[in-house]
């Protein structure tokens, strides 16, 4: 297997792997994992080469950073890259008392919205105490979308980017985060936050991949123009660029309807042509965008995360990318790999 390469981020001077570990699952998202498969995906990811982990407050409750920290804890700290996020404090309640929905046997704090300057800085300090580490590099303001927030998201947002933003900038003067950001569902809502802030990274789930491509209208043109960096979670839209249109198959986490499955059928069929897995097309389509240096793949299972990291290494000809573009498939100005 070829070792993950290592790309800059942005205009910052912090180095990723192309290839990130995201924490959601060892939150125990949908379903419950051990500590010892969180702990076993942690150390396959590390011995793959991969040097950034994204993790956050909300993931399990506060078990997704929990899990991270101890994952990492007698690794070199300066040999990885750790971004967390603030919006949700959490507070220490009975189980009995918690509505764990979606996470599964989780940790036992309930969450609360909040995005003034204060919330941010306690949130901060409360992550480096469940992590055990003494910093962390990237630091996103999370879920400040409609998608999360619904008629509250203008309010939310103008909120975030007064307190979070003022909190998140001092740190980042101060040296204490190297990076700062936002973590969204929407890219419009990135698109907003780089018009008024001065932030340098975004985690965008979803709303770039081989399905999706809006965001090169306005969103990731302004990244490359003010040099912010860009990871693409949830390559796979939730499901359905791993799976394939099977029956069940999920878009954005409901059942696909029937435009993205017969357009993921057709997809399908040049990958077969080309002996190209569907999931290896989704994974590497990212990640050749100019402003995009990383992705964030959830596992639940160290085979699963060995069978991402071989797509990922997949070869797939140009050839490939070209018949996608000719048969409308895929946009014409979407940048793919060389």
């Amino acid at each position: 297997m070829k070792p993950i390469q290592k790309v800059k981020f942005g205009r910052t001077d912090i180095n990723v792997s192309c290839f990130g570990f995201g924490t959601a699952p060892i939150g125990n998202i949908f379903r419950e994992i051990s500590d010892d498969t969180s702990d076993k995906m942690i150390q396959c990811a590390w011995d793959a080469g991969i040097c950034y982990f994204d993790t956050a407050p909300m993931y399990g409750h506060g078990l997704a950073e929990l899990r991270t920290g101890q994952g990492l804890r007698w690794k070199k700290r300066e040999d990885y890259i750790l971004s967390t996020k603030v919006g949700r404090i959490l507070k220490p309640a009975r189980r009995q008392d918690i509505d764990f929905t979606p996470w599964t046997n989780a940790a036992p704090f309930t969450m609360h919205f909040d995005y003034s300057y204060d919330a941010t800085m306690r949130s901060l300090e409360d992550s480096l105490q469940r992590l055990a580490l003494e910093h962390i590099e990237i630091c996103f303001i999370h879920d400040i979308d409609v998608f999360t927030r619904g008629e509250q998201q203008p309010e939310v947002f103008a909120q975030a980017m007064d307190g979070a933003w003022k909190a998140l900038e001092r740190l980042r003067d101060e040296g204490v985060i190297k990076a700062i950001g936002v973590g969204v569902n929407e890219w419009e809502v990135c698109h907003k936050a780089l018009e008024q802030r001065d932030f340098d990274c975004f985690l965008l789930a979803g709303r770039y991949t081989l399905l999706e491509q809006d965001s090169l209208d306005k969103f990731l043109p302004l990244c490359e123009e003010r040099n912010a960096a860009v990871v693409v979670g949830g390559g796979f839209n939730s499901g359905i660029l791993a799976t394939g249109a099977i029956e069940g198959a999920k878009y954005n986490y409901a059942p696909a309807p029937a435009d993205i499955m017969e357009k993921v059928s057709k997809i399908e069929s040049v990958c077969a042509d080309h002996k190209v897995p569907l999931p290896a097309a989704a994974l590497q389509f990212v990640v050749a965008h100019p402003a995009i240096p990383t992705f964030m793949a959830g596992t639940r299972t160290v085979e699963q995360l060995k069978q991402n990291l071989d797509w990922f290494n997949h070869n797939i000809p140009k050839e490939f990318w070209a018949e996608l573009k000719d048969k409308g498939l895929l946009r014409n100005d979407a940048p793919t790999p060389v």
